[in-house]
């Protein structure tokens, strides 16, 4: 905060440190020092969409004693909506200064730094229900499976707040279940109410949520073990040979903080780098004839890879095929591109990549379930145009493979 800005200050909570704050956010630390979640959210609800979000979310703390205690933790006894790890990313990518420099998470606050946050937007506190179809594909009293389409996130985020599944769910129990309730209440104070486990916005698939405390429980806990069977399907570049293999490679954080690479996910083989372990088994190779238009080298071979996940790490199977130098068809963000038809038309421009069968135990009959979602829409339309245009073969049904091509692609054999 620049020294021209009128300052009020505030004992808020501890006598180690005093907030210092503007006094459009004097009103957003509330008795015990902390950022308060809904007042800060009400704040920017009544700025209206003018108004300088970032600055109304400015937040500076001078420190007055040595406090031997990482920025991080620091931050996270300061801002209790949010965790460890979403501090430490918010650090990373620059909303936070020390001094008037950018730090590094593990940086020890001492007594006369000056400590400014952009404090992330909180998420809502409340679902509003909004009228977006559901494919479901189970549901009783005590859990909703469902096919998510692509383009869709799962739960409220800093700027996605509205057209959430959550949003879509709290409709559908409303107007539409035949099995009633709703939501557990585990997650429910971060807006992730019943949310057991997620998908990428552009990912399809096989989603699993708990419509009860005790259910929700009991599914993390199968989640947590890895006795969940997740598998994907995916369509990428390029002829993947051997025909199965396991690909088991770090992965952590890009070390870039530029704009463009803050989001994503690479191999490391350091410090920062957790443990993943994929494994693929080729269902179908795609050679294409030679065309206008067609690279020879990178346009006409394609492969249809059902993928099962040990870990589950961000962006595990796009970050592990795109190293191996297959990326994901539409997957822009690794490597992949759109893939565009023989009479010029876009078939698919989002990562062609579905979750098709999750299998788990019932968490409260304790009955084993094996779902299966079709794909459908765009990813369906790719694997159609392969087998018509160009020469399909298959290494036939590989030992460990568990997807029926015949449910999983109903219209498209």
């Amino acid at each position: 905060m620049s020294s021209d800005v009128p300052e009020n200050r505030s004992n808020a909570g501890n006598a180690d440190d005093e907030v210092v704050l503007s006094d459009a956010a004097m009103s957003l630390i509330n008795a015990g020092g902390k950022v308060d979640a809904g007042a800060l959210r009400a704040a920017m609800d009544a700025a209206g969409d003018d108004s300088d979000d970032a600055e109304l979310r400015r937040i500076t703390f001078n420190i007055k004693s040595d406090l031997n205690k990482r920025l991080d933790r620091y931050l996270t006894d300061r801002i209790g909506f949010m965790s460890r790890t979403q501090l430490q990313k918010v650090v990373r990518e620059g909303g936070v200064l020390v001094n008037g420099r950018v730090p590094k998470a593990s940086t020890l606050v001492k007594r006369g730094d000056v400590i400014e946050v952009v404090v992330p937007p909180p998420p809502s506190s409340t679902i509003q229900p909004e009228d977006i179809p559901l494919n479901v594909l189970f549901e009783d009293e005590h859990l909703i499976v469902l096919n998510k389409q692509p383009d869709i996130i799962v739960h409220p985020a800093r700027s996605h707040l509205k057209g959430t599944m959550l949003s879509a769910l709290a409709y559908h129990f409303r107007y539409r279940s035949q099995s009633g309730g709703g939501l557990s209440g585990v997650g429910r104070d971060f807006a992730r109410p019943g949310v057991v486990h997620r998908l990428d916005r552009h990912t399809s698939g096989c989603i699993v949520f708990a419509k009860q405390d005790e259910a929700h429980w009991k599914l993390g806990h199968q989640f947590e073990h890895r006795s969940v069977d997740k598998r994907y399907l995916a369509v990428v570049h390029g002829r993947i040979e051997p025909e199965a293999d396991v690909i088991e490679l770090p992965i952590g954080s890009h070390p870039s903080k530029e704009k463009g690479y803050r989001e994503k996910y690479v191999v490391r083989h350091d410090e920062l780098g957790k443990h993943a372990v994929t494994i693929y088994r080729v269902r179908e190779w795609y050679r294409l004839p030679p065309g206008p238009g067609l690279d020879p080298k990178r346009d006409l071979d394609y492969t249809l890879v059902e993928l099962e996940l040990k870990t589950g790490r961000t962006h595990q199977i796009r970050v592990h095929l795109s190293y191996l130098g297959f990326p994901i068809v539409g997957d822009d963000m690794y490597g992949g591109r759109a893939y565009v038809d023989g009479s010029g038309t876009t078939l698919i421009a989002r990562q062609a990549l579905h979750a098709c069968i999750l299998g788990f135990t019932h968490p409260i009959s304790e009955q084993r379930m094996v779902m299966t979602a079709p794909v459908r829409g765009d990813m369906a339309g790719l694997i159609v145009d392969l087998r018509s245009r160009g020469e399909v073969t298959s290494p036939g049904v590989l030992p460990g493979s568990t997807v029926e091509l015949g449910k999983a692609l109903p219209n498209s054999m």
